[in-house]
Formats: C-alpha cells, structure tokens, sequence
C-alpha cells in the first residue's frame, strides 16, 4: 500500500542514495536526468506518496502554524478556523488544528504536541487566559498569539473582538426596544466577564432597567435549551429579554421556549452572539452581534508571522476589533 512505502524503500529499489530520492523530490535540478527519470519511475512503481505536513513539520513548521480552539464543534470556532486557513495559505502557510474541548488536559496535550512537532507559531483560544504550560510556551520561545481578552495577557499578542462593546450594543438596543427586565444567559462568568460588563454598563444608563443572570455550565444548544425550560414555566418576574453569550445558547433557548408556547419576540426578545450562519435561518431569524471572523484571523496570522520571523521593533499587540449589531426578528419591539 502507497502508505506503507517510504523514502528507504524507493532508495532501496532504485540503487541510489536517500539523499538522492530527497535531491528528486526537493531539489530535482541537482540530480542527473538518468538518476531523475530511474527514481520516478521507482516512485510510481511502489506507490509512493510524500507527506508534505509531516516533511514541513519535521522541518521545524517552517510553514506550519498550529491552532487550537475551545471547541471545534462550536460553529463559531469552525469558521474562525477556516479563515485562518485561508489567511495562512495567502501568505504560504498550513493551518494545522486542535479542539481543546474546554479541557485544560487536552489543551495542555495539543501544545505539547505541536511543539514536539516544532511548528512556526501557535494560535489559540485558551480556556481562561494565559496558563502556566502557555507561559512556559512563551519562555522557550515558540511564537504565540492568543484569541483571548483576558486581563492577564501583557506578554502576549492577543487579537479580540471588543466583548465589553458588543455587550454594550446588546443592551442598549433591547433598552431601546422597550425591555426592561433583561436576562443574561452564559458561563461560567469569567469566560463572558467582557460580555457581562457591557450589559451592565447598558443597563445602568437608564432607570427602571433591571439586569440578571441565568448562569450556565456550558455555552451549548442543550444548556440554551435548559435556560428556556426554566423560564418558560416562570409565572411571576420573567425576563421580557434575554442576552445570550453566544448564539448557540440562543439558538437552543428559541427551541424551549417556542416548544413551550412563548411567543418570540413579543413576550420575550432574544439577541445572541456571534452570528454563526444558523443565526439568520433560526424559526425566529436571530438577532445577534457578528464577530469580524476574517479580520480576527487576519490580524493573528499577521501577528504570529511577525513574532515567527522577528521583525525589528515588533511588540505584543492587543487588538480589540469592534462588533456590529445584526438586528433580525428576535429582538423587534413587543
């Protein structure tokens, strides 16, 4: 089988050197046209297919970046993946990637991988800021930017959209709309702090508002869903509007509470946040506030590359990149 078959095995089959089934594969202008022809001949006799992301990362991840998010099957997460691919490829990198989970051991075990496999640079979204193995991390000197507004990140390039703002937007447009008891939905709360100063920064702008907290153990459809069955049979104090921490506790608190007859969004208004493509097709199109995935992505490949290849006089930078409020259904006055 063409995995099965290696550089020794055409070497051996061919008569020559490794070094010289390596000089045809990289540097063919440095082998005889006779030598060339034998060894590929050899190479499609046996079957034999390089492994271009083992070679790049053997080579010391001259090309190679690796990244690792909370939770790959978060679709904000995938997308950002996916446009940081593309933003590496323009600029001739590999994006290769990892799903921490929200678990600091598999986190800790994807780092230790790629720095094993000596990549270029690191991205990552870590579960609450710098951790001591991220610190070590840095002290070797492997490049690294973080996805992350942590307060704890001076020593780090850190690249974020403006939770603080985005909160705020939130707020401020349900206040606007006519909302005055407003739930906000996520945790635990020091992963959406950022979120949860801005709403009450929105709320402490006009009287007679008043703010709560529905706290989460996860930020997933089933904990949405959950939110929604808690406030569905609430018959005194029900919130009028729910901010999500993301649209994914959004999405699944839309799916308990249109189930259980509330109707959206005249009883109850609902912004997430994120803007994941299910956003603008839910039953009830979501109302949210997008994160500038491209330019995220954008600005990290640009930062870790700059840490990667040590341009003169660069610092660690805190990018903060403004939200946008996407006002759909869920969120129209009552």
């Amino acid at each position: 089988m063409a995995g099965s078959v290696g550089i020794r095995d055409v070497a051996a089959r061919a008569g020559v050197s490794i070094g010289t089934v390596s000089n045809v594969l990289n540097k063919p202008d440095l082998v005889s046209e006779e030598t060339l022809i034998k060894v590929q001949r050899v190479i499609d006799e046996l079957g034999f297919v390089r492994n271009d992301l083992a070679r790049q990362l053997k080579m010391g991840g001259g090309t190679t970046f690796g990244m690792i998010v909370l939770n790959v099957a978060n679709p904000f997460f995938a997308e950002l993946a996916h446009a940081s691919e593309t933003a590496a490829e323009q600029l001739g990198c590999t994006v290769v990637l990892g799903s921490s989970d929200q678990l600091p051991r598999r986190e800790e075990r994807y780092i230790d991988l790629f720095e094993e496999q000596r990549v270029r640079g690191m991205l990552i979204a870590p579960l609450d800021g710098p951790t001591a193995r991220i610190r070590r991390l840095r002290e070797r000197g492997t490049p690294l930017v973080l996805f992350s507004n942590h307060r704890d990140t001076g020593d780090f390039c850190t690249v974020a959209m403006d939770g603080d703002a985005g909160g705020y937007l939130a707020v401020s447009h349900l206040v606007e709309q006519g909302r005055r008891h407003i739930a906000f939905l996520g945790g635990p709360l020091h992963q959406v702090q950022d979120r949860w100063t801005g709403a009450m920064r929105a709320c402490a702008e006009t009287s007679g508002v008043k703010l709560s907290h529905i706290d989460t153990a996860d930020q997933t459809i089933a904990d949405g869903r959950a939110a929604g069955e808690r406030l569905a049979g609430l018959s005194e104090d029900r919130p009028d509007a729910v901010f999500a921490a993301n649209d994914l506790l959004a999405l699944g608190l839309m799916q308990s509470l249109v189930r259980a007859g509330v109707r959206l969004p005249h009883d109850i208004a609902i912004v997430g946040y994120d803007d994941i493509d299910y956003a603008a097709s839910a039953i009830v199109p979501l109302s949210t506030i997008r994160q500038p995935k491209r330019d995220l992505a954008r600005e990290a490949v640009r930062l870790v590359l700059d840490e990667a290849t040590d341009k003169a006089g660069h610092r660690h930078e805190h990018l903060q990149l403004p939200p946008e409020l996407v006002v759909r259904e869920s969120s129209q006055p009552a």
